[in-house]
Formats: structure tokens, sequence, C-alpha cells
């Protein structure tokens, strides 16, 4: 990496790998000899659909998406598929049932609120949501439209270890921040969808995977845009997509095939966590704050004894080419977020840091 770049630990938008960056700059002003820019490009020109075409097979390839699933490129960002899930699902009972793990998946039970009945199935508030629940504390009931879930909760650092079993209720997950970074059983799903500033390409734009027979029940007052059987009949072209967002998705995941693929990337992703976690463990000055068997391997959430510590980290961090190390305005503290395109030498730098910060201030 450059000498002029910095280590960024930001939760979203996130680090997009150098290559990337230095790929997409070289196609900027003429796309491969369009003799344009894929900024200007018009979304139903050859030259753009196929761009788009490939970027949805190399998706397709990579997660494994079987053919009862359509990948939809929505726009709104994943706040807004708060909105279009119980829009698109909640209709079929009226009901739906939701894991209270963090502050998103509290935030999309209060949308769903608006549309039917949304059931808390379990809560990690008692404890800060410093844990995600096990099985037998989920609630579920068999008369609900779909089971909601956030994967990973980016503000407190935790993540789901399992996927929870629904017994045939059809489940909608929020992988916002850890899709990409594991193989996962999409055929399981019956909705996944996913912000893609995390680990996917610049935000502006959520990937939706969804089981095709759950589409076309939407209430009669949902706007064609968050139809998920208008936007599948569409192929998320009903509009001008966010086209440049889908070109640089494209860039990423050709960038994640040279890594390995994605079962490559999810031991990498597992070493670097362990890293920063063993400086944890060891430490008798900064401690963790989630416990130990919900730890999220993207999102670290620490403390050192005080807020005052924590401010002089933050800034003394930024100061060595370490930023945005402080923690979410709800939660407080400090975080690492490690997405794909953090690499290990920044992980090693930040954990060499943070012992030597310990020396000095404990």
């Amino acid at each position: 990496m450059p000498a002029d770049r910095i280590y960024n630990f930001s939760s979203g938008p996130s680090m997009i790998p150098f290559t990337v960056l230095e790929k997409a700059a070289a196609e900027m002003v003429n796309y491969r000899g369009s003799g344009m820019s894929v900024m200007e490009m018009s979304h139903r020109s050859k030259v753009y659909q196929d761009i788009f075409d490939e970027t949805k097979a190399d998706l397709k390839r990579q997660l494994q998406i079987p053919d009862t699933h359509e990948i939809l490129f929505m726009q709104g960002g994943a706040t807004l598929q708060f909105s279009a899930v119980p829009m698109n699902l909640i209709g079929k009972t009226g009901a739906a049932d939701y894991a209270v793990t963090g502050n998103f998946s509290d935030s999309a039970m209060k949308e769903a609120k608006k549309y039917g009945e949304a059931r808390a199935a379990c809560s990690s508030g008692d404890k800060n949501h410093t844990y995600i629940p096990a099985q037998e504390e989920l609630s579920i009931s068999s008369d609900a439209s779909y089971f909601y879930y956030c994967a990973n909760n980016t503000i407190y650092g935790t993540e789901w270890k399992y996927v929870p079993d629904t017994g045939g209720v059809p489940l909608v997950c929020d992988m916002s921040s850890d899709i990409m970074t594991m193989p996962v059983d999409v055929s399981k799903y019956g909705v996944i969808f996913a912000g893609v500033q995390k680990n996917m390409a610049p935000a502006g734009m959520a990937v939706v995977i969804i089981d095709k027979t759950l589409a076309g029940n939407e209430h009669p007052l949902t706007p064609k845009l968050l139809s998920y059987q208008v936007m599948i009949d569409s192929d998320s072209m009903l509009n001008t997509p966010p086209c440049y967002t889908i070109y640089m998705l494209g860039l990423m995941l050709k960038w994640l095939d040279k890594q390995g693929g994605i079962e490559r990337i999810a031991r990498t992703k597992a070493e670097k966590a362990k890293v920063l976690y063993d400086v944890l463990d060891d430490s008798r000055f900064f401690a963790g704050c989630a416990e130990a068997d919900s730890r999220s391997d993207m999102n670290v959430t620490f403390r050192t004894p005080n807020d005052e510590l924590d401010g002089k980290f933050a800034k003394e961090a930024a100061e060595a080419g370490f930023e945005n190390l402080k923690g979410h305005r709800i939660a407080g503290g400090l975080r690492a977020s490690i997405y794909n395109a953090m690499p290990v030498e920044g992980i090693m730098k930040l954990a060499a840091f943070m012992r030597d910060f310990e020396m000095k201030n404990r």
C-alpha cells in the first residue's frame, strides 16, 4: 500500500482495495476504448449491459446462488430494505418476528410495525447488545410471515455464529457487514439483503437475494421501485440503476477471486480478527465489549479504562495512520472495522500500536 494511504478502520463506507481503486482510475475517463466513463453510459447500452450481466453472474457464482433465487440491485441502501421487506412479505399473515440484537435490527422492527404486527422474538438489550441469543432463546411463531435477523452488528461488535432454525418460517437476513466474508447456504434464506459499502462497493445500493416464490404479494401501496416482483421482472432496470456502484461491485468481485475466493477470504477474516482479540485477551488495560462467543470478525469493539483514554487512543492512533477507531456515538468506546479490504499488514500494525499504547498509559 502506498505510503500516503492510511489504514481506514471505518465501519462504512469502508476501505476499498488499492488495486481496485487503481483499476477504476485507469478506466475512469475511457472505459475499455468506449470513449466514455462508466458514469456517462446509458444503462440501456450494450457496453453497460455487459458490465451489469458479468457482475451479476460473478456474484451468483461466488455466493453459489441457486436458480430459485434472484439477485436484485436496489437503491436506498440497507435502510430502505427495512421498509421493503415488510411491504413485500408481512402481508402473508400480517405478522413477523424480529431478533433485536442491535440498533439496526431494532430500527428495522420499528419500521415493520407500520405495515403489520412486528414482534420481538428475542432481544439482547438486557446486556446492552453484547451477545447473540442462542437458538433455544428464540421465540418464533408459526404464524409469522418471516423471521428477521441482522447477521453482524457493527455498533456493538457481535455476530451470529449460526443460522437460526425457524421451523419453516421464511428467513430474512440483513448481511450488510459480513456478506462476501464467508460461504453462505443461500437456499436456507427467503431474503438476504446487504448495503454494499462494507465489503462490496462504494455506498449507494443494496444487493437483495430473494427466493422468487416469496415475491408478488406486496402491499398494494408499495412503490414500484420497492416491489421485489417488479424489480425481478425488470431485472433491476425499471429505472436507471446505480450504474457506477454496480461497476465497482464487479471490480470488487474480481479482486475477491484473485484473493482465492470466499473460502480463502473466510480463513483470512478469522486470522485477522484473532490478532486483535488476542491483544484484548492478553491485556489488563483494554477490555473487549462483546461476549467471547458472540464476537464479530468484522467489528472489534473495545475500551480502555476510561473515556479520556479512549479519546487519547483514537487521537494518537489517527496521528499514527490508523483512522476511524472511535466507537459509534450510541455505544462509545473504540471500534476497529476490519472488512475484506483491510490488509493483514494493517491489523498487525494496529496490534503493535495497541500494545505500545498500553505500555505507555497503564
